[in-house]
């Protein structure tokens, strides 16, 4: 019969991609996981990873084995998380994830409730991808995300909407040729404001942007400093909408969206923690 101890780091290594994150994430030395994964590979007879200078590659065999593994392992996880604590939430510390600009706006006064319940909470901002493959990991217990994960293991739910918006200050409204408009982006290739122009407009933004910065906050302070138009989240600025600090530009019945997901692990999502996090997220979320 297999160690359960060597199947668990099987599944981190697989998960990790290195064997010196899967060390990090056991609590145990590196040269522990060669050995431990060396045994397995040993009593299985086959090889699992191809070592190379970046990392190691899972054979075929490898990504069967895992797949097979995700969800049992991870529901013995969680019930090994469970034993001998607590059924209040209270005392423990929830790991959280997600992108800079809504956790701050949305996500953290949503928890105000959980925090004074005595939750610590501790954050990751960052991309959904680094995100959900940190909550794979076990690194992190809750991921706000725009992807909606695909893997074994996790679980995920619609959060809310983000409703976009073609703002700018008063002062530059009404913009009498769209066309010539100074753009502000997030990047230099436009996602954001070159979603809005198709999906409205039909067409794509006919220039290049005069500001570039990957951060909607920044965006909007240029924007309400009367820089040019951008696109951004109605989340973000419904109060600047409502006190005049920006104006819509072009409203329209039909409005892009960007559906956001609230994804945890299957196996440790109704821990007490987690699942009161969880509650008042898709609570609040309604009215995002």
């Amino acid at each position: 019969m297999v160690s359960l101890d060597l199947l668990h780091t099987f599944l981190a290594v697989h998960r990790a991609g290195t064997l010196t994150r899967a060390a990090e994430l056991l609590g145990v030395a590196q040269p522990t996981v060669t050995a431990q994964l060396r045994a397995l590979e040993t009593e299985l007879g086959h090889p699992l990873f191809v070592r190379g200078p970046r990392g190691v590659t899972p054979t075929a065999a490898a990504d069967d084995l895992a797949r097979r593994l995700d969800g049992p392992m991870d529901a013995l996880a969680g019930v090994a998380v469970g034993l001998g604590e607590p059924a209040e939430p209270g005392g423990r510390t929830l790991h959280l994830g997600g992108p800079a600009e809504l956790t701050s706006a949305r996500v953290l006064p949503a928890l105000a409730g959980t925090i004074a319940a005595g939750v610590a909470v501790r954050v990751r901002l960052g991309l959904a991808d680094d995100l959900l493959a940190e909550l794979g990991q076990g690194r992190l217990d809750l991921v706000v995300s725009a992807v909606r994960p695909r893997r074994a293991g996790l679980h995920a739910e619609p959060l809310c909407d983000e409703e976009f918006a073609l703002v700018a200050a008063p002062e530059v409204v009404p913009v009498p040729d769209l066309r010539r408009a100074p753009l502000l982006a997030y990047a230099e290739e436009l996602p954001i404001v070159r979603r809005w122009w198709r999906h409205v407009l039909g067409q794509p933004p006919p220039r290049r942007a005069v500001l570039v910065v990957p951060d909607l906050r920044a965006l909007r302070a240029a924007a309400i400093a009367g820089i040019g138009v951008t696109v951004l989240p109605r989340y973000l600025v419904a109060d600047d909408l409502a006190t005049g600090a920006l104006t819509e530009v072009l409203t329209t019945a039909d409005p892009p969206i960007n559906t956001l997901y609230l994804a945890t692990r299957a196996a440790t999502r109704d821990a007490p923690h987690i699942a009161m996090a969880r509650a008042a997220l898709l609570r609040e979320g309604r009215h995002w």
